[in-house]
């Protein structure tokens, strides 16, 4: 089997020390009239797993949109490596790097696991869409029990499965940033721990990026940096191993 790492270009270290994987910057969006976010600032930096922390409400999830361009934001900007991605599209964003995980998964539920997970290759740019196996296989060390699944439907497995299909298709278009939106909501306490390992292995083998959503306090500390939102701005950050009780029961919902 092929090392995790094989398939996902490498970053150099010139590349960590100067350029940030994903920077926004000032960033305002609304719905309609209804300011949701003020002036976010936020920076992800290669190699690095970062968790947006906050109640309910606050615009977290719109934040994540945003970065993929499901939302356009009114003021601000966001770069991924430097590179503006104003006025591109989800899927030219998808391109460009960034692995999407909505909430609420959205697998497609009548087709197959291996249906599943294939369509995640339409996020790769076109002449890097071979090695499909290579790519399968490593998705299969990170999530066993999705080899064993191929021909079933996606919508017969359970959540903790189908959230473990998300995360291997957006693994497959070969993402520099892996953004996940709540991945363990609604799952079994087995499952977020096996999903908490993968999502580390990917940060710590790979280089890959990640921004999450999170509520859970084990997965949250599992990353290197946290924002905290409220009222829809940034309003604490730092390194998660200095999350003080005070900050742990102001923004997260435990």
């Amino acid at each position: 089997m092929p090392p995790l790492n094989q398939s996902i270009p490498a970053v150099s270290t010139e590349q960590n020390l100067s350029v940030p994987m994903l920077q926004v910057a000032a960033l305002d969006v609304y719905y309609g009239e209804s300011h949701i976010l003020r002036q976010v600032d936020l920076t992800v930096h290669p190699g690095q797993m970062v968790c947006l922390i906050g109640r309910n409400g606050v615009g977290k999830t719109t934040l994540l949109k945003s970065i993929m361009g499901l939302l356009p934001p009114r003021r601000g900007t966001i770069h991924l490596m430097g590179e503006s991605l104003s006025g591109r599209s989800p899927d030219q964003r998808a391109r460009k790097g960034i692995g999407y995980v909505p909430q609420g998964r959205e697998i497609i539920p009548r087709l197959t696991v291996q249906e599943n997970l294939i369509l995640g290759l339409e996020a790769r740019p076109k002449a890097h869409q071979a090695a499909v196996q290579d790519s399968l296989e490593q998705v299969f060390e990170l999530f066993p029990v999705l080899k064993t699944m191929l021909a079933r439907m996606g919508g017969d497995l359970s959540g903790g499965q189908q959230q473990q299909l998300a995360i291997g298709r957006a693994l497959m278009g070969q993402p520099r940033l892996l953004v996940l939106d709540e991945p363990t909501e609604g799952i079994q306490p087995s499952i977020i721990l096996e999903i908490e390992a993968a999502v580390r292995k990917i940060v710590t083998t790979t280089g890959v990026s990640v921004l999450l959503v999170e509520q859970h306090l084990h997965f949250v500390r599992q990353a290197d940096w946290y924002y905290a939102m409220q009222k829809g701005g940034i309003v604490a950050s730092g390194m998660t191993s200095d999350l003080s009780n005070d900050v742990i029961q102001q923004f997260l919902a435990v």
